[in-house]
């Protein structure tokens, strides 16, 4: 769900303009499901950014006190979520630990890394939600930690229909700072793509599994 419709615009605007978000209906990309796909996203080209990423960090902030006042903890979601988890956190100063996708190895054999009570309000930080699975992961091991988990924030989500209907299983709350529809309209708007490319992502989002070029 998105919560500011400008900061959804701009968040596009920016996530374009570093092709951290790259759309190509031509030459479409192959994820590791095999899904042929007219757009990437990786988000972690932010942090490489800093105007964008304190951008980004500062708009986090922003939602969370407004949507669940002010947390115990900010959790990310590795890897991709740490770097600008920690961000949020330090700009709130607050702790922040980062959930692994399985436990480590070795040592102490952590899924959650860093120092989370029991009873503790958490804000989960991601950045880019696809179908939601490792985000919902990352919120069960939490859950595991006895911890309140107050919702999930991300950078960017595809909407695709399977993400809604896991968190609504999980009952999971999911604001996301910018969104698939708002970035074609975006890209349409700036000339970064044209009225038949707009048409070919959204065609796109309806059934990616089964998309064909």
């Amino acid at each position: 769900m998105i919560l500011n419709k400008e900061t959804a615009i701009k968040t596009a605007e920016l996530l374009l303009q570093i092709k951290a978000i790259k759309l190509e209906p031509q030459q479409p990309f192959i994820w590791a499901s095999g899904w042929k796909s007219p757009i990437y996203c990786d988000n972690r080209i932010t942090l490489s950014y800093p105007p964008i990423r304190n951008y980004i960090r500062e708009q986090f902030a922003k939602q969370i006190e407004e949507l669940y006042g002010k947390p115990d903890v900010i959790a990310g979601v590795a890897t991709g979520a740490i770097g600008i988890g920690m961000l949020v956190a330090d700009y709130m100063n607050l702790p922040f630990v980062y959930v692994r996708p399985e436990a480590k190895g070795h040592g102490r054999k952590n899924k959650i890394e860093g120092h989370v009570e029991s009873g503790q309000n958490v804000v989960v930080i991601e950045d880019l939600i696809s179908t939601g699975g490792s985000s919902i992961h990352a919120v069960k091991a939490l859950r595991e930690a006895n911890v309140n988990i107050k919702g999930l924030l991300a950078i960017f989500t595809y909407g695709f229909d399977i993400a809604e209907e896991n968190f609504k299983k999980a009952k999971v709350d999911l604001h996301t700072l910018g969104n698939y529809e708002h970035l074609i309209e975006t890209a349409l708007r700036t000339n970064y793509i044209n009225a038949s490319e707009a048409e070919t992502l959204k065609t796109w989002r309806q059934d990616p599994s089964k998309w064909k070029p």
